[in-house]
């Protein structure tokens, strides 16, 4: 029998609603647990989702011996204490992002892991998608020169009252909860690490920002700067300058069946049609669970994750006091 990687659901959070059907599409994965701290929602969301085991407690899911991996959907903050939690109990890990809220705390999960010989990975599901690779191939072939500056950002308007994304206790914010995404994808556009951050922000009545602005500088002359904001309509995108021409992708994080990159120089305009998923989280699930079972290295590697923590952290310092920060 193919061997498959046994997930165990750490809480009920809405995004598992698309994890789970991800989850049962990919090649060798199956779903075998689900943990709630109220026994009796333990037990209902097992039964809607037909998961064969419900638990009523997260340590009892950990210690599980039919799960392999945990997928951590918790809020922010409790992200790093139950990635540590999960390897210790000898489980796999996939964290919604950001897997941590500081640098440090990436480091203190990439020594658990290797000491453990355990998968930590961050789930940015737009990674795995196929408009990355075709993106990342047509600049590094110098489709519009040597860049110049990124502009990126990810909007929603956030209405509900008492979300854990506006709790500051919870590692809340506007920055942590989408901008994180812009951050990534200018790093990795840039193939570099940003060497200064600059931040402005507008705080919320709960004390997290609700907006925020931010200016990355990578080594001369590239520039990147970024924006999320919990009270503008749903957008996201990405525009990148460079010396001959430029270009811009409309939905960069969640793709749809078809992504247009849109590329304008001075000699005209080009559209490049890149096929997306038919469903998406699945093409994350599946690079998991290759590096899980076959000992792939995963798309998104802790370092990666260290640097996104690392300048999401120094964009938040700047706007605190005002100065830029060196990263």
């Amino acid at each position: 029998m193919t061997p498959s990687v046994r997930w165990g659901l750490l809480g009920t959070a809405h995004i598992n609603r698309r994890l789970i059907p991800a989850m049962r599409t990919a090649r060798r994965s199956v779903i075998a647990a689900v943990a709630s701290r109220d026994v009796e929602r333990a037990r209902r969301y097992a039964e809607e989702w037909q998961i064969p085991t419900a638990h009523d407690r997260y340590d009892a899911l950990l210690h599980d011996s039919s799960v392999d991996a945990v997928y951590v959907p918790l809020p922010n903050a409790l992200h790093v204490e139950w990635t540590l939690r999960s390897l210790d109990a000898g489980k796999h890990v996939l964290c919604e992002k950001p897997l941590a809220l500081t640098a440090d705390d990436v480091d203190r999960i990439a020594a658990v892991a290797q000491a453990r010989e355990r998968v930590v990975v961050e789930a940015f599901m737009y990674r795995h998608e196929p408009l990355i690779p075709r993106l990342l191939e047509f600049l590094r072939n110098g489709g519009i020169g040597s860049l110049t500056h990124i502009s990126s950002g990810f909007t929603f308007q956030q209405h509900r009252q008492g979300d854990v994304r506006l709790d500051p206790a919870l590692g809340g914010g506007s920055l942590w909860d989408v901008g994180c995404y812009a951050v990534s994808i200018a790093r990795l556009v840039a193939a570099s690490e940003p060497q200064e951050a600059f931040g402005w922000t507008s705080l919320c009545s709960t004390g997290v920002d609700e907006t925020f602005t931010g200016l990355l500088r990578f080594a001369e002359p590239l520039t990147a700067t970024v924006h999320c904001s919990f009270r503008s309509p749903y957008r996201t995108w990405l525009e990148i300058d460079g010396r001959e021409g430029w270009l811009r992708v409309s939905d960069p994080f969640k793709p749809s069946s078809r992504v247009d990159i849109e590329v304008h120089r001075d000699d005209g305009r080009e559209t490049i049609a890149v096929e997306g998923s038919p469903a998406l989280f699945v093409r994350q699930i599946e690079d998991f669970v290759a590096a899980v079972l076959d000992g792939r290295s995963p798309t998104v590697s802790l370092a990666e994750s260290r640097g996104n923590a690392a300048a999401v952290s120094a964009l938040y310092a700047s706007s605190r006091t005002g100065r830029p920060v060196a990263i």
